[in-house]
């Protein structure tokens, strides 16, 4: 500042927008003027000094060139023009090299409406008048009419504002952040979504049209824009006391769910305040238009708004007035600054300083005496100390000015007079001003679009981390969701996955089966059974289900259904069973008036990972009161007793058809088995063991198992090994009913899995290496007559092409062998047996034949494509069993549902009265089962298999057989071999 008075103004302004910053002091009008005439210029360089030093602090400024006049033939006219002319609020003039302010340009809606509404009427002319009544003639209907047709051809905007058009493309985005237009919108638009009752993305879509089409419609040039009524300048106009109407039928109230009402009110008070503006009697055209601009400023400056502006713009808008006079208008636009403050008697924001000549300055100051009066100054009180005093006593002399019977004329106005000898100019070194803090606020900072930005970008991080860690650990997940009853694991080879759990929604475990996968599990079983086709097949019959109206009950089966990485056909023992349960399925919902729908479970590889299956399908239960138990669990490992535990936690029983535990019935009440346990079926083998045993020869036997590897072993095969249970328990038993029939038991040979491929070949060279052999080495066995074979399908090929490149495996042997083999498919190209050696082993299926179970006739039903010809036990869709025990399963599990609506605890508990005839493996009788022990009454056979001699075919024959249901034991007649390979 370049004189002492403007660095004390400065300073007193800035202690105004100090205590702005915290708290809404009152704003006065401050009018500087020299005490001599002579230094009016100085006066009026000061305030321009002032207005460029604001800028400089980042303030919204205004500036009213001193050589600027309004227009208009009267004091008052050119007072409201000015208000018109006003730059840098609004946007509309730009100060090149200054520093933006703080926050954004200020809005003037209710300043333009006003403005909009003067120039339409300007533009139309026409006649103002009302009947004595208060009605409208029809000269002023018509009146109205044009008028309301050149506002809408104006948008409802003044008709000239300078530099609107690159006002509004520059901030052309911003226009629709009007709550007043977005807010109704948008809720049409949630309206429409809401009804609309599809998908949420069909719903967004269908939201985000309606409100794009609204917003178009809004903006389309020659109407009124869309939900005018309920702007914040409608409101305003049509309850403001300013420009209450004269007759009090016309309606003054807006509200949404009325628009023609509403309409008609902002029409008729656009009407009456058009000829209020053209009025120039009336003399308030600048008190209105001063107070819209006040009520604008006040408005932006709420503190408690959307946006928060009024806690992020911390320094009020100031207007500059360098030179006022009565001939300029300037008196008179602070005359209505003050006016208009006394009668609404409300804080705004707004801070003018102006500057007036000596000689004008009578027109504002209140008469000596007067309540508004200053009192004595006090003593060597100089500059700044002057002015705080000044202020302080208008502050508090401001209460008693503005009453109506105060001598003050213009109570609003404070006058700074200042000395000749402050007015001088300073030297360089000596100038300097005074700035208020400036720091951004709490609510700039946090409530602002960079912080915005920055929160969207951190919200978008984290909700794409969240989305990979979806996608990382389930199998169907979304961008923030996921279906959580499936989920990854590592297959153990590469970095391939499977889909483990229960699938539920879209989930298709077919959809995790690899290309060459898919090759090699269409070339191991019927091209019409496949993962893909079953889960197909399944959906559409649960479909059909839900879509009826009886009641129904659910099942889970739960299954192998991922291919073996190593390469050993995993899912066909899946396919078999899920095709098993299917076929029920169809057959029970073609007949039964409870309908049964199945859920499919995948438990991984040879069912590695079932316990966590498990848990989903324990998750699953608690919000699915149909699901009565579950199907399937079918492959004998360790795992196998915190499955069922965990399914028993939940209260579901599990009813299998091909796990053959010993130990499960005797741990868990909601077992239930059909396939023969390993103790019972070692005793079986035991028959041809004996007839293989000659009465006082010397005949030993060996038993061949996979090693259990030690706790911690890495590869995904050895840590199968480690979990199967089956292999171990058919090791115990195979040696335990060897030795009971008199063989001489030489030392267990175990042999291990190594990605995949069983390694053998030490093990078929010790078994084959006969006494005379090996004993200069210090060693004495013989070459066994019988080798109980504790291994899986998959290793059978492996062990034969051993067996036969020994060359002391001439030597006629018989190999015995559990359950596990009557998956094999004996052929060239699949499972083999040696030229010289025979193979006996369990298959826990006595099929019925088609006269005496509806299983095949279903099965064709449920599979036209599937079968050709004949269906029987020895259909090759079929011949396994698997398929077979999985429908029987099925069937006991929905005939335990009973016919009156029951829960899974009554399933559970009814099991144990469940005798079903006429079944694909007999009669599945649960009556006799006791608890905690192991029940009779399963179904087996005995099944030889040889090579053809001279050829590369193989026969395959039941020794013997008993049907489920039948608690007859077998007998050595019963199942007589036909040439012991021994003998040969």
């Amino acid at each position: 500042m370049s004189t002492e008075a403007g660095i004390d103004v400065q300073q007193e302004l800035e202690e105004r927008i100090h205590e702005f910053r915290t708290s809404d002091p009152p704003m006065p009008v401050v009018v500087v003027h020299a005490e001599d005439g002579g230094d009016d210029g100085a006066v009026f360089t000061l305030v321009k000094e002032l207005a460029e030093v604001q800028r400089e602090h980042r303030s919204w400024c205004a500036v009213v060139d001193a050589e600027v006049c309004g227009e208009g033939d009267d004091p008052t006219a050119r007072a409201a023009s000015l208000l018109r002319d006003l730059s840098g609020w609004d946007g509309t003039a730009r100060f090149p090299g200054r520093r933006s302010a703080l926050y954004r340009r200020y809005a003037f809606p209710r300043l333009h409406l006003i403005q909009a509404i003067e120039d339409a009427a300007r533009s139309e002319g026409g006649e103002w008048s009302r009947s004595e009544d208060g009605r409208q003639s029809s000269e002023a209907d018509e009146t109205q009419r044009k008028l309301l047709k050149q506002l809408a051809k104006q948008r409802w905007r003044p008709a000239a504002v300078p530099g609107s058009r690159a006002r509004l493309r520059a901030g052309f985005g911003l226009r629709f952040v009007d709550m007043g237009n977005v807010l109704p919108a948008s809720v049409v638009a949630g309206l429409g979504a809401l009804f609309a009752r599809s998908e949420w993305y069909a719903s967004l879509g269908w939201g985000l049209g309606i409100l794009l089409v609204l917003i178009l419609l809004n903006h389309m040039p020659g109407r009124a824009p869309l939900f005018l009524w309920l702007r914040r300048e409608s409101k305003w106009f049509l309850t403001t006391t300013f420009l209450s109407v004269a007759s009090r039928e016309q309606p003054t109230d807006t509200s949404i769910l009325r628009p023609v009402r509403s309409w008609k009110a902002i029409a008729s008070r656009a009407y009456d305040v058009a000829g209020w503006l053209l009025d120039e009697r009336e003399g308030s055209r600048i008190q209105l238009y001063v107070l819209a601009m006040l009520e604008d400023l006040r408005d932006s400056h709420t503190r408690w708004s959307w946006d928060l502006r009024g806690f992020k713009r911390s320094r009020p808008p100031l207007l500059f007035l360098p030179r006022i006079s009565n001939s300029n208008g300037g008196i008179e636009l602070i005359r209505a600054i003050s006016d208009v403050r006394s009668r609404r008697s409300e804080l705004d924001p707004l801070l003018v300083l102006a500057g007036v000549a000596a000689q004008d300055v009578e027109r504002l100051e209140p008469r000596a005496g007067s309540a508004g009066a200053p009192g004595p100054e006090p003593a060597r009180a100089e500059g700044l100390s002057r002015m705080r005093v000044r202020y302080r006593d208008w502050a508090a002399s401001l209460r008693s000015t503005q009453s109506p019977s105060g001598e003050s004329t213009l109570p609003w106005v404070l006058t700074l007079p200042l000395p000749s000898h402050e007015l001088r100019a300073l030297r360089e070194r000596d100038r300097h001003c005074v700035k208020a803090s400036n720091r951004p606020t709490v609510a700039r900072v946090v409530w602002a679009l960079h912080s915005l930005v920055a929160v969207a970008c951190l919200a978008a991080a984290l909700m794409g981390w969240r989305a990979l860690a979806l996608d990382r650990e389930y199998c169907a997940a979304g961008f923030l969701t996921a279906n959580k009853y499936t989920e990854k694991e590592e297959s153990g080879r590469g970095d391939e996955m499977e889909c483990i759990g229960l699938a539920t929604g879209g989930v298709r475990f077919s959809d995790w089966l690899s290309h060459d996968q898919d090759a090699q599990e269409n070339a191991q079983k019927p091209a019409s059974w496949t993962v893909a086709g079953l889960e197909e097949a399944v959906r559409d019959e649960n479909k059909e289900v839900r879509e009826g109206s009886g009641p129904f009950v659910t099942v889970v089966y739960a299954g192998p259904l991922s291919s073996d990485p190593d390469g050993a056909p995993s899912p066909v023992k899946g396919i078999e069973e899920l095709a098993g349960v299917h076929i029920a399925q169809k057959a029970i919902n073609d007949t039964s008036s409870r309908k049964l729908r199945v859920l499919v479970a995948n438990g991984g590889v040879d069912m590695q990972h079932q316990v966590t299956m498990a848990d989903k399908i324990a998750a699953y239960a608690d919000t699915d009161p149909t699901l009565i138990g579950v199907v399937g669990i079918g492959r004998n490992l360790r795992s196998g007793e915190e499955t069922v535990e965990r399914l028993a936690a939940a209260g579901l029983p599990v009813v299998s058809g091909t796990n053959s535990s010993s130990e499960l019935p005797k741990k868990f009440a909601n077992w239930f088995s059909l396939a023969a346990p390993d103790d019972w079926q070692a005793r079986q083998l035991g028959l041809v063991a004996a007839q293989l045993r000659k009465p006082g020869s010397d005949q030993s036997a060996l038993v061949l198992a996979r090693k259990q590897p030690d706790k911690g072993a890495g590869t995904h095969k050895e840590r199968e090994g480690r979990t199967d249970a089956y292999t171990r328990d058919q090791a115990r038993f195979g040696e335990q009913m060897l030795a009971r029939k008199g063989f001489r038991m030489q030392k267990p040979l175990a042999y291990e899995v190594s990605n995949g491929t069983p390694q053998m070949g030490e093990q078929a060279a010790a078994i084959c290496k006969d006494q005379g052999e090996i004993q200069g080495q210090g060693r004495s066995r013989d070459v066994p007559t019988v080798i109980y074979f504790a291994g899986r399908v998959e290793d059978l090929r492996s062990l034969m092409s051993e067996l036969s490149e020994e060359k002391g495996c001439r030597k006629d042997m018989t190999i015995l062998t559990g359950d596990d083999l009557s998956k094999a498919r004996f052929a060239p190209d699949r499972e083999r047996v040696g030229p010289n050696v025979t193979l006996y082993h369990v298959a826990l299926a006595k099929m019925n034949g088609p006269g005496d179970t509806d299983f095949y006739a279903d099965a064709r039903k449920t599979f036209p494509e599937s079968f050709r010809g004949e269906v029987g036990p020895k259909s090759p869709e079929l011949s396994s069993g698997q398929a077979a025990l999985s429908h029987d399963a099925t069937k006991a599990l929905h005939t335990a549902a009973g016919k009156a609506p029951h829960n899974r605890a009554a399933t559970w508990v009814n099991l144990r009265n469940v005798s079903v005839k006429s079944l694909a493996t007999g009669t599945i009788d649960f009556t006799k089962a006791p608890l905690y022990k192991s029940r009779e009454g399963h179904s087996i056979a005995l099944v030889e298999v040889r090579r053809e001699e001279g050829s590369d075919t193989y026969r395959s024959a039941e020794v013997c057989s008993r049907s489920a249901g039948d608690t007859a034991p077998l007998t050595v007649q019963d199942c007589r071999i036909s040439a012991p390979a021994s003998s040969k």
